[in-house]
């Protein structure tokens, strides 16, 4: 049997369970609770798997490990920022956004402030950083099924692309948070299983000496000597001091980024108690935590067996290192039967992964429109629940559409590096808004309205004018050149930026509220009178 057949049938196995569970969803779907935060009804345990199913992207299983495979040590530390990440979001946020707020992140910041510019202001914000995210799923895609179905034309990625954007809208569309959840959940496990499988292989190949697999990466990298130090990626001599900075920067972006995610924050939401968040974030960081630790041996595991070369024959970014390093050790183990068939699994668990999180990422997107820019903004809150969820459901398709077209645009560039974009823009504007609205009693209107926009605009702008544009061999426009940023990632300079349009923003306008703000607090430490938060 032939991979590309296996790799369907396998697939859809996949679209039919998942498509099951979220047709059984959307008979429990009956209020906005249900559909924007699954009733309030997941345990600790459950969500800690759904936001590990949420968080454990394309990006992480196939852009990490085809990062670190091409690049060595500086792909490395993709891992490492992705995982500390999640201290920030435990330690600052979590249990604090799911006491203060209801449904989406804009519920916390409009709380103690005039709701309709705060709340316009995290509606756009949320939308861009979706969209961003939205993109690399929907380019790992293209690269993955490409791939195990012998699909090499750019008509027929383009069609794979075409293909996921309509099941993730499907997914939002019948099953809203539940069926999210539970996809999550599904996909969560599927994962664990073949990284793990695929990792204790490769190590057995080895004797379970990571010197040994580490050398044979090295060798067979066709960079020997810079493999395993810093500067293969970053720091290269024709890069100078900009590529040492631009490592830094990208640090700053993972690390902060993930505590302003609108489709993590969501999450803390969907459980019933301030106790089941602290506990599904434990999970989360229990579960994504082994798992970055196997991309490791994921990616030198591909340089070591595959090769470097050959790996970025197949994808120049790396896409599809994971999927290749599957059939290698099968077929070194098994034989081409089992190649074949841990190829087609893995690919299988790859595309449950990105379902799974464009799923996510949509229903953040599509939420925060309808609740935040359409019940709060445009209709200033007369909107009753059935017509603010059928705007969800509308909206998705319209952000479905937009991140399918924007996905085929960038079919060439590696996933992880463009959702660590995705975490800059985060990182620079709702991080900002959401650690003052939080911690700083001074804190207002006009300085939430300034960190967001400040932070987001300046990011977006920094983006546009660096060589993820154009000017480089790898640019989403190749044959024009208007870059005069030389970072690729622009968080060390749009993180400052954000964090400092709000202090100025806020300085700069009188408004104060004592009193809400000692009752946000009180909230935030207790959650007391959560769920009443956003109807202020």
């Amino acid at each position: 049997m032939k991979s590309e057949l296996l790799s369907t049938i396998l697939f859809l196995l996949f679209v039919a369970l998942t498509l099951g569970i979220t047709v059984w969803a959307s008979r429990q779907t009956k209020t906005a609770a249900d559909y924007y935060a699954g009733g309030r009804s997941f345990s600790g345990v459950q969500n800690g798997l759904a936001i590990g199913g949420d968080y454990m992207s394309a990006a992480s299983f196939l852009g990490i490990a085809g990062i670190i495979a091409l690049s060595g040590y500086d792909g490395f530390l993709y891992s490492i920022g992705f995982l500390v990440a999640w201290l920030v979001a435990l330690l600052l946020v979590a249990e604090l956004m799911r006491n203060s707020g209801k449904f989406t992140m804009a519920d916390v910041l409009a709380f103690r402030m005039s709701p309709r510019p705060v709340r316009t202001a995290a509606g756009v914000s949320t939308i861009v950083v979706s969209i961003f995210y939205l993109l690399a799923q929907m380019v790992g895609a293209g690269a993955l099924v490409g791939l195990l179905l012998g699909i090499t034309s750019d008509a027929g990625k383009m069609w794979t692309i075409i293909g996921v954007g309509v099941l993730m809208i499907v997914y939002v569309v019948v099953g809203g948070m539940k069926g999210t959840t539970w996809v999550q959940i599904v996909k969560a496990v599927l994962l664990m299983t073949g990284a793990a499988l695929i990792t204790l292989l490769v190590l057995g190949k080895f004797g379970f000496n990571l010197s040994a697999l580490l050398g044979e990466a090295a060798a067979q990298s066709g960079k020997p000597k810079q493999f395993l130090i810093p500067g293969l990626k970053y720091g290269t001599e024709a890069q100078g001091l900009a590529g040492k900075i631009d490592l830094i920067s990208l640090g700053l972006a993972l690390v902060l980024g993930t505590a302003g995610l609108p489709h993590i924050l969501i999450r803390f939401y969907t459980v019933p108690t301030a106790k089941d968040a602290r506990k599904s974030v434990l999970w989360g960081i229990g579960i994504i935590g082994i798992f970055y630790l196997l991309t490791l041996v994921l990616g030198f595991g591909a340089a070591a067996l595959v090769g470097s070369a050959k790996i970025a024959a197949a994808d120049p970014a790396g896409n599809t290192a994971a999927p290749l390093l599957a059939q290698a050790i099968g077929e070194s183990f098994f034989g081409s039967v089992g190649g074949t068939i841990l190829l087609a699994l893995i690919g299988a668990v790859a595309f449950a992964t990105i379902l799974a999180v464009v799923a996510g990422l949509t229903l953040a997107s599509s939420s925060s429109f309808s609740h935040d820019l359409y019940a709060h903004v445009f209709k200033r809150g007369n909107v009753t629940e059935r017509e603010e969820v059928l705007v969800a459901r509308i909206s998705a398709f319209v952000i479905g559409a937009v991140a399918i077209v924007l996905g085929i645009l960038a079919q060439k560039q590696n996933v992880a590096f463009l959702v660590a974009l995705a975490f800059a823009v985060a990182a620079s504007g709702n991080l900002p808004a959401i650690l003052y609205s939080l911690f700083w009693k001074r804190f207002n209107t006009a300085g939430a309205v300034s960190a967001i926009y400040g932070g987001l605009v300046s990011a977006l702008l920094l983006v546009v004018f660096s060589p993820v544009v154009s000017g480089a061999k790898t640019s989403l426009l190749k044959d024009v050149d208007f870059s005069w940023f030389p970072l690729s990632n622009p968080g060390i300079i749009s993180i400052p930026l954000g964090f400092l349009a709000g202090w100025i923003g806020t300085r700069l306008s009188k408004e104060y509220n004592a009193a809400k703000y000692a009752e946000i607090e009180v909230r935030s430490l207790t959650g007391v009178g959560a769920e009443k938060a956003s109807e202020h």
